[in-house]
Formats: C-alpha cells, sequence, structure tokens
C-alpha cells in the first residue's frame, strides 16, 4: 500500500505552458530578443526558469548575466499573470481528492520557483492537505538530484516502498529514479510519450483514472 503521492506540478497538475510562454516572451522582448511558440516552450522548461531563458535566448547570448536580465523582467510579470490560462489538466481534481479520501498523503516537489509553485497550488487545490510544496529552492539541487523527494519522504515519516513519485519528463523520470522509488510517467504533459518511456517506469498514464487505478483505489 502507497503511503504518499508525489507530484511534478508544471505538466502533470497543471498545464501552465501558455503563461510560461507569455512571461518569457515578454521578458526577451525588453531586451529586442526574438520569442518563441507557445509549443517551442514545452522543450524550453523542466529543469527551473534560468535554464528555460537559458534555452529561450539566442545561442550566441546564452551569459550567465543575460540569464539573470531575463530573471529580472519575468519574475514580476509571471508572478501577476501566471494564473491567466494555466488551468488543472482533467481528472486532476477527482484524483487528489480520492488520495485524500483514502488517508495518502500528498506533495509536490517542482523545478519551478517556490513562490510561485506555493501560489499555484494554492489557488487551484486549497482543499487539499499536502505535506510539503516544494519548488525551486536556494541553496536545494534541482531535480533529476533527488534531495527534493528525499526531504519529503522523511517529512512523511514513510518508507521509499511506500512512495510514488508521477511526473510528465524524463527529468522527472530520473529523478524517481534517483530517489529508488515507484514512479508514474503522465503522457498528457509537455514531454513526448517516447522520452518517458526511454526510463522505463513503473506505470505510463493516459490519463488519472490509470493513476487511481494503479494505486487500487
Amino acid at each position: 500500500m502507497k503511503k504518499l503521492v508525489i507530484f511534478d506540478l508544471d505538466g502533470t497538475l497543471l498545464n501552465t505552458i501558455a503563461d510560461l510562454a507569455a512571461a518569457t516572451n515578454y521578458a526577451l522582448t525588453q531586451f529586442g530578443y526574438p520569442t518563441h511558440s507557445t509549443d517551442a516552450y514545452r522543450f524550453f522548461v523542466g529543469n527551473g526558469i534560468n535554464k528555460l531563458f537559458e534555452r529561450a535566448l539566442p545561442e550566441a547570448d546564452r551569459t550567465p548575466e543575460n540569464v539573470l536580465r531575463i530573471r529580472s523582467k519575468f519574475v514580476p510579470y509571471y508572478n501577476v499573470h501566471n494564473a491567466d490560462l494555466s488551468r488543472p489538466y482533467p481528472g486532476i481534481e477527482d484524483l487528489l481528492n480520492l488520495l485524500q479520501q483514502h488517508h495518502i498523503q500528498i506533495a509536490v516537489a517542482s523545478n519551478k520557483y517556490q513562490e510561485a509553485t506555493a501560489k499555484l497550488i494554492g489557488q487551484y487545490f486549497p482543499a487539499i492537505r499536502f505535506t510539503a510544496v516544494f519548488g525551486q529552492r536556494e541553496n536545494v539541487p534541482t531535480k533529476p538530484d533527488p534531495q527534493v523527494v528525499n526531504e519529503i519522504i522523511q517529512l512523511a515519516g514513510v518508507s521509499k516502498e511506500e512512495v510514488v513519485y508521477i511526473g510528465d519528463s524524463g527529468v522527472d523520470m530520473q529523478t524517481g529514479l534517483n530517489a529508488g522509488v515507484t514512479t508514474i510517467g503522465v503522457c498528457w504533459g509537455f514531454r513526448p510519450k517516447s522520452e518517458l518511456q526511454e526510463f522505463h517506469p513503473d506505470l505510463l498514464a493516459e490519463k488519472p483514472e490509470d493513476i487511481s487505478r494503479f494505486l487500487q483505489l
């Protein structure tokens, strides 16, 4: 019996790609850089916002200084607009409610910066009691380093055999493998199914109901 389910955020619980694209494009235009289509951002996100900016910048301009310049415009804009178009994926709220009804602990481990992670979870899932909501924090390595997952496991007071980690990217699958927990890849997120398959997760979920069935809820 699983006692803790840890979710990625972007591309797993929430479809945030349009707001991420809009905010990054806004920041790029402030410095005269070319913008990108919303769909292109599906392959830019997943490793934290500094890596997002690096990927969005022209190759010749990918310097730490330029990344910080883009960040300085992105963060204030995104803090205001991060829920303009973002929405939970169909079936996610039902899945979270079902987990809660079965007294399974729920947590979030995201590479999105902490302020935005906490805001979005609080806004879209106010009725869910999360054991932890962790985004990218200072002095904590980003996924696929397993530190954030291990920290949540310790807070929850469960064993690794009782944990499931769920995400939509290769980064997430590697995180689950690195942490030594059961790993589920979701096929409704930002990355192609083939990327998830490379890591041989314990389950590939086409819809949230596949997860509840896997957990025998």
